[in-house]
């Protein structure tokens, strides 16, 4: 069983190396680039830690339809909002332009919850995509996306012809404490059956999820819920340390070694994923494009612990 008393510090492995050099000047260009075009990044409304990094790496994970979600998960520090405005009608041209100014190889595209849209924003979603597809043909694009409210037809048509590289849904915990940390709206089984039918409508294209380590979760917990996105022929896993975002959140429960981290990738892997990134700074999409190169059989950025 993982640990289960709540921590009062961060312990000594979690270090973040501001950028410097060359590696500061493409931080500040990422900068502009989002900002110039009005661009939301789930690296600032989730406050990730490794937002120095990636962006001095000239890479940002784009967030679109809006910086408010209609959701209230007790782990994320993004916005949430009963009745957001419409999605801007002009994101998708001012996503593709930003990625090809900032000379991109690959790039991520995350949504916020959209449950007051019937389709969940997937039109809109199809849109963004599709665009940076015809803007910049060559670039890799990831799509972490919402579970739609378990639409699975709105899933079929943003799947459909959609020139994506991976899909993504994250389950972010375990089944059991799935109704603890995250929105009721959002349950274990309603994510497990978008990963499911993603591979369904799109078995060429590859699928991926994420699970914080943190909350609570025994290993128990976690080798069930890794036997489940297995059966529903998951490729990709990421394993990252849960970090509250303040007092009105979900405490952290515990700080997992990173030698856990390394065992529960080795478990992983077993299990048959394709590749597994695993670590106590990893996020869902912390160097996606290397994860990825794993799972194919191609190198990969060494910094990054990846089992393939």
């Amino acid at each position: 069983m993982l640990a289960n008393k709540k921590p009062k510090r961060l312990p000594e492995w979690f270090k973040v190396t501001l950028p410097s050099g060359e590696d500061m000047q493409r931080y500040n260009s990422t900068t502009s680039s989002v900002k110039d075009n009005k661009l939301h990044t789930v690296c600032e409304e989730a406050r990730c830690p490794n937002i120095h990094d990636c962006w001095g790496r000239g890479t940002a994970t784009f967030m679109v339809a809006g910086k408010a979600c209609t959701r209230g998960c007790r782990f994320c520090a993004v916005d949430t909002i009963r009745n957001p405005p419409p999605p801007d009608e002009d994101e998708p041209i001012k996503l593709a332009e930003a990625i090809k100014n900032m000379g991109l190889t690959y790039s991520v595209i995350t949504v916020v919850n959209r449950d007051d849209m019937d389709d969940g924003g997937a039109l809109h979603y199809k849109k963004c995509i599709d665009k940076v597809h015809e803007i910049c043909p060559k670039v890799g694009i990831e799509f972490l996306c919402s579970d739609l409210s378990g639409n699975v037809n709105a899933l079929e048509f943003l799947l459909d012809n959609s020139p994506l590289t991976v899909f993504a849904h994250n389950v972010e915990t375990v089944r059991r404490l799935t109704p603890r940390v995250r929105d009721p709206r959002a349950t274990f089984d309603q994510s497990l059956l978008i990963l499911k039918k993603a591979k369904d409508f799109r078995p060429d294209i590859i699928t991926k999820t994420s699970i914080m380590l943190g909350l609570g979760e025994t290993e128990e917990d976690l080798l069930s819920a890794f036997m489940e996105l297995r059966d529903a022929k998951v490729d990709l896993l990421t394993l990252g340390q849960y970090l509250s975002p303040g007092p009105r959140y979900h405490p952290v429960v515990s700080f997992p070694s990173p030698e856990t981290f390394d065992s529960l990738a080795q478990i992983a892997k077993e299990m048959g994923f394709k590749a597994i990134a695993s670590g106590p700074m990893v996020r869902s999409s912390y160097r996606a494009e290397s994860l990825v190169a794993a799972a194919k059989g191609e190198t990969f950025d060494i910094e990054l612990k990846v089992v393939a």
